[in-house]
């Protein structure tokens, strides 16, 4: 009996040890940058879920859009012994100094969706292909304006970007303008208050009350005796904030069509507002992909292997060309939304209607 007990112990410590080492793969250090948007809420929890699974420790911090308190929060990881980083930043430019405490602890750095600029202590880049999505952008509205305006050329067209301290925002803008510039320079498209460039346009910390505002002021001041037909919109936070200023004098009713409004990430708020006929499109970036493509990089720098990258140009962060992963974004509107959102299981039925 006593030789039988034994054995149960010996067996359940072996079982205990492969447990404790099937969990002991790395401890990774996961920094975002806020919870006031939905969609970092889903970055984190995916990338936690992921790494997990994969056998990792994981600290998942959140830094309420403070930069101190982001920098604080990384420097706390590398103190605690994290063997990677992974960051999404606040603002890409507040980083070296921390980035150069963990290159001297030995610990690699992945920077997640936002591009950190100025430091060569960045391994990997893991995001979407952000040039196309402000394409998507510019697309989806120029199809709105040929759905809904199709007599009414010249369109009037507004521009919002996202804020200047974050790389992406002039990736969207940029590829939206490639879009949108010929059109402007055909005549087809104007902007009535004039406004154009990411120093003009951009919209510090994607405050949707900041955007909210700035339309007011672009109505009063340039539209007391003209429509706006579409607002180009960078993000779903920023497009509601549009959407209630249009609203708010009038668009939407009577003789005022709802102008076609972008936007992005597929935030639950902004699918409903699509499918109620207000904002137009947003455009979809699953972030289980996002979060299963940082895990492997992750894997790999763990492993001494090479992380699978796809582009070796494009992320130029002002000291080095950042090895990166694009993944896909796909535009979203009233007619797909059914088979991109629901069909692959991102959202759930009852979240939606």
């Amino acid at each position: 009996m006593n030789g039988f007990k034994t054995l149960l112990a010996t067996t359940a410590l072996v079982a205990l040890g492969s447990a404790a080492f099937a969990q002991d793969k790395g401890y990774v250090g996961i920094a975002m940058p806020t919870k006031s948007s939905a969609r970092w809420i889903a970055d984190g929890e995916n990338m936690v879920k992921q790494f997990e699974e994969a056998g990792y420790t994981t600290d998942l911090q959140y830094a309420d859009d403070d930069i101190p308190n982001q920098l604080a929060q990384i420097e706390n990881m590398i103190t605690k012994g994290v063997n990677v980083l992974v960051i999404a930043a606040i603002d890409g430019t507040t980083l070296s100094n921390a980035l150069a405490n963990a290159a001297a602890s030995d610990i690699d750095v992945v920077a997640y969706d936002r591009l950190i600029r100025d430091s060569g202590d960045v391994s990997y880049y893991a995001t979407f292909d952000n040039f196309k999505v402000g394409v998507q952008q510019a697309t989806t509205l120029v199809d709105g304006l040929n759905e809904r305006f199709a007599d009414e050329k010249p369109w009037n067209v507004e521009l919002f970007g996202g804020s200047p301290d974050d790389n992406n925002a002039y990736f969207f803008y940029n590829g939206a303008m490639s879009v949108l510039q010929p059109m402007i320079d055909a005549g087809d498209v104007v902007i009535p208050s004039g406004q154009m460039g990411m120093d003009k346009v951009g919209t510090l910390r994607w405050d949707g009350s900041v955007a909210q505002a700035r339309m007011d002021n672009l109505l009063s001041a340039n539209y007391t005796d003209k429509k706006v037909n579409a607002v180009l919109s960078p993000y779903d936070g920023l497009s509601i904030g549009i959407l209630s200023s249009l609203k708010g004098v009038g668009y939407g009713s009577g003789d005022m069509p709802m102008p076609i409004v972008s936007g992005q990430d597929a935030e639950i708020q902004s699918v409903k507002s699509i499918i109620a006929g207000e904002q137009y499109s947003t455009i979809f970036k699953d972030t289980r992909e996002l979060a299963r493509v940082t895990v492997g990089m992750v894997n790999a720098l763990l492993s001494d292997a090479e992380p699978e990258i796809n582009d070796t140009t494009t992320y130029d962060n002002g000291v080095k060309v950042v090895p990166s992963y694009l993944l896909e974004p796909l535009p979203v509107t009233k007619e797909n939304w059914e088979a991109t959102l629901l069909d692959s299981g991102y959202y759930t039925r009852d979240q939606i209607e």
